[in-house]
């Protein structure tokens, strides 16, 4: 059906033809698309982000073949998004958006280059496509950087060479070579602390990796630029955050790359695929902006959390192996494969009369693809900055092929329309090749479309068996964490909103909990956000209202330490600081408190409970309609407490303060 449509529509569009019947002509103009007198820029890719932060979280967790099935469409080339560009957070130990990521120096002693999933990521990238290209970017630093300071700057030195730290550790590790580093995200820059990053990479033999800077806005960054010879000597790229497709005189001015290097963060529509397809254009159009990065790779993290399904698929449910390959991935493939790092722009305006944009690129062997989008106003909100009102219409476009592609005869063609009426939109279709007459075709586009029209045969839809449909997380849920060698650091579903919660293995203990789950961030970091004063992890379904909560937990820290176990959670991610709930709370003084708060300010109950640090203790909580009760040690410690708000939430657990604290046999039920 696509292919006849396509017949219909390219052979009703290759001249100008009859007036259609009781229909106002088209808008119609002309195109010249020339490399005679030079190219414009080098494009350099597009990509995506898993970090800033645990957006990657649950993906890991999935079950062959569903796991590689994702990776399949975000990476690998000429099958979905086929990505140029991957992005990674570098683990900080702090809230950087929908949890925290672990570093790879809790401690200033301490090197681990296996926590967390970033590196895993890297290397499944790298495996569908040895080309893409990797980028390091810091959202938050442990705490020890800053000897006590919330700011990484004040001792350059140890930042640099805690970054480096990180870069050689990929290579050493996992024989990843990591093509870019930024700054601190989204955060004040150092000029000096920049200059002495490059130094310390080229003394340690990285002369190939890249600086961006600052992953912030166009200035201040393209002005000191301006006027530091040395510090414009050290920027290789010039990143912008939600640019709103423009850039700013300065910035074109220094002559570096300018990249929309965090852009969309966007619902993953419809809607979040028209604002996809308007900047990956537009980007470039109207701001010399050579690569582009979504923020996020996939929304692989509870969608209550900020910015649920803000990625580019979604594969939120590994207990069911259910995922959803999201119109932005097929709005995606329309540049990416198409084009690759290293092909040029054509020098044209790329604005459309009827309103909407395209962009050329060549190879420069004589290979051509054009990208038009036609997205209207509506269709194409993201989700910052705000966009100011435009309009598109039907239209006519011809287009005129001259110099090196004169002499080509035939396009393919590959088309998407969003339709926000019926719903049932048409995704990165292969519609029959356009015919080029004398250097000249001509195309109808109409409104909320994206064509691409290229010399390459390559292209290609594949699509995956459907994954399993989607099931709610398991309500009666148990994990020992009794795993020898696990894959990963963290446990699965666990995700931690304060705070890193890591396998442990409890060499001290003769018994039953050699195997456990720990804490271990024990200064607060550097951070990104108002991380909260206590660490917890969330689990399970946000919907939850009953639930009995069971787990044995171990205070290490004396005197005052203290832990919990939580229900009816409502907050995470960069709201943590504000989480209310039902916190069951025991410290090392021996006391005990029902809160209704993760600060512990709204107590509800609290008393005496026996309980002391270094010993473990097993710890109920039952909340059922208004309301609760607790259990130690398997006997009633507090009973018939109302609860009133929230409603529903998660179960959690976590400590008082950034302490070491053990917790085994968790359910939740």
């Amino acid at each position: 059906a696509a292919l006849l449509w396509g017949t219909i529509l390219l052979a009703c569009s290759c001249g100008p033809g009859p007036p259609r019947v009781g229909a106002a002509p088209l808008l119609a103009a002309t195109y010249v698309l020339d490399d005679a007198n030079g190219l414009g820029r080098e494009f350099v890719g597009i990509g995506a982000v898993s970090g800033g932060g645990a957006t990657s979280r649950l993906l890991v967790n999935y079950q062959e073949p569903y796991r590689s099935q994702i990776l399949d469409y975000l990476f690998k080339p000429n099958f979905g998004a086929s990505l140029h560009i991957l992005k990674v957070e570098i683990g900080g130990d702090a809230q950087s958006t929908d949890g925290t990521e672990p570093s790879h120096m809790h401690y200033e002693n301490d090197e681990n280059y296996f926590r967390g999933y970033e590196w895993w990521l890297m290397k499944e990238a790298k495996k569908r496509n040895p080309k893409i290209k990797l980028i390091g970017l810091p959202w938050a630093f442990p705490g020890w950087i800053g000897r006590g300071e919330n700011w990484p700057y004040d001792y350059p030195d140890i930042t640099a060479y805690y970054i480096i730290s990180w870069i050689l550790g990929a290579k050493q590790y996992h024989d990843l070579d990591i093509d870019y580093i930024g700054i601190w995200n989204e955060r004040a820059f150092s000029s000096k602390y920049i200059k002495l990053l490059r130094y310390t990479l080229d003394k340690h033999g990285l002369e190939q990796v890249r600086i961006i800077a600052s992953d912030r806005l166009w200035e201040p960054i393209s002005f000191v630029m301006m006027i530091d010879s040395e510090l414009h000597g050290v920027v290789d790229v010039i990143g912008a955050h939600y640019p709103g497709t423009k850039t700013v005189q300065n910035a074109i001015l220094t002559g570096k790359k300018l990249w929309s290097s965090e852009d969309y963060s966007t619902f993953n529509d419809d809607v979040g695929a028209g604002c996809w397809a308007r900047i990956l254009n537009q980007n470039y159009v109207n701001g010399n902006m050579t690569s582009t990065i979504a923020w996020n790779l996939v929304a692989s993290y509870y969608e209550e959390l900020p910015f649920g399904r803000c990625g580019l698929m979604t594969a939120q449910e590994p207990w069911s192996g259910h995922y959803k390959v999201e119109s932005p991935i097929w709005i995606t493939a329309h540049t990416t494969q198409f084009t690759q790092p290293g092909w040029s722009y054509l020098q044209v305006d790329g604005h459309l009369e009827g309103g909407g944009s395209f962009v050329a690129l060549t190879d420069g062997l004589g290979n051509l693809t054009i990208i038009i989008e036609t997205m209207s106003h509506n269709h194409s909100k993201c989700i910052r900055p705000p966009l100011p009102n435009f309009s598109v219409t039907p239209q006519r476009a011809t287009f005129y092929l001259r110099g090196s592609f004169y002499m080509v005869e035939t396009l393919q063609v590959w088309h998407s329309r969003l339709d926000f009426e019926s719903g049932n939109s048409s995704l990165f279709q292969q519609l029959y090749p356009i015919k080029v007459w004398k250097g000249r075709f001509s195309l109808d586009l109409d409104v909320d479309e994206v064509y691409t029209l290229t010399t390459l045969k390559t292209g290609q839809k594949r699509v995956c068996p459907e994954p399993p449909p989607p099931q709610p997380f398991p309500s009666n849920y148990k994990d020992d964490f009794n795993i020898r060698n696990p894959p990963f650091s963290e446990a699965p579903n666990f995700a931690d909103q304060t705070g890193v919660f890591e396998y442990f293995v409890n060499a001290s203990d003769p018994g039953d909990h050699v195997f456990t789950l720990r804490q271990v961030v024990v200064q607060r970091p550097i951070t990104w956000v108002s991380d909260a004063d206590q660490t917890i992890s969330v689990i399970g379904n946000f919907k939850w209202v009953n639930m009995t909560v069971t787990c044995d937990i171990y205070i290490e820290k004396p005197r005052d330490g203290g832990v919990f176990i939580a229900g009816r959670v409502d907050n995470g991610g960069i709201y943590v600081r504000r989480t209310k709930g039902v916190f069951f709370w025991v410290f090392a003084d021996g006391t005990y408190r029902v809160t209704s708060d993760l600060a512990g300010k709204e107590i509800l109950m609290k008393g005496l409970a026996g309980v002391r640090d270094n010993a473990w203790h097993t710890l109920t909580l039952n909340i059922q309609g208004n309301s609760a009760s607790g259990l130690l040690n398997g006997y009633p410690l507090w009973e018939n407490v109302t609860v009133s708000k929230p409603g529903n939430g998660w179960a959690a657990l976590g400590t008082r303060s950034f302490e070491f604290a053990q917790f085994d046999n968790f359910h939740v039920e």
